[in-house]
């Protein structure tokens, strides 16, 4: 799934910097009255009719791919939403199973050898 986003995401990529090249390259509608009076339009690379049809065309198709491109790009990205879930409620109980122990947590002491008042994990303070 991953992959196919990366591959998508780049055609996007490379779709969109083709389309604003193919935009930038056309005439705009000023240009066509200019060639009315003679501004030699029949010596490019076209032919006699210019650059206007065959650059129309392929803006039309780069932005038809582009539409359908980022559509698909939409649905995907959604559908990767909808499969995290959005509560702890909604994910699966996942049980992990520990030991657990009956031995006393603190080491036994020997009634002899505690002092009254004081623990072992606590330092004795000097007394004046």
């Amino acid at each position: 799934m991953e992959s196919i986003y990366t591959l998508l995401f780049i055609l996007q990529v490379i779709v969109a910097v083709a389309l604003i090249a193919f935009v930038l390259i056309q005439h705009g509608k000023g240009a066509d009255a200019g060639a009315a009076f003679g501004s030699g339009s029949s010596s490019t690379v076209f032919g006699s009719q210019g650059s206007g049809s065959f650059l129309t065309k392929v803006t039309t198709f780069l932005a038809v791919i582009f539409l359908a491109n980022s559509l698909l790009l939409a649905y995907l990205a959604s559908q990767s939403i909808r499969e995290v879930p959005t509560s702890l409620l909604d994910t699966s109980a996942i049980t992990e199973q520990s030991e657990t122990t009956t031995e006393a947590l603190l080491p036994s002491e020997e009634p002899g050898n505690v002092d009254e008042g004081n623990s072992n994990d606590i330092p004795n303070l000097p007394i004046e």
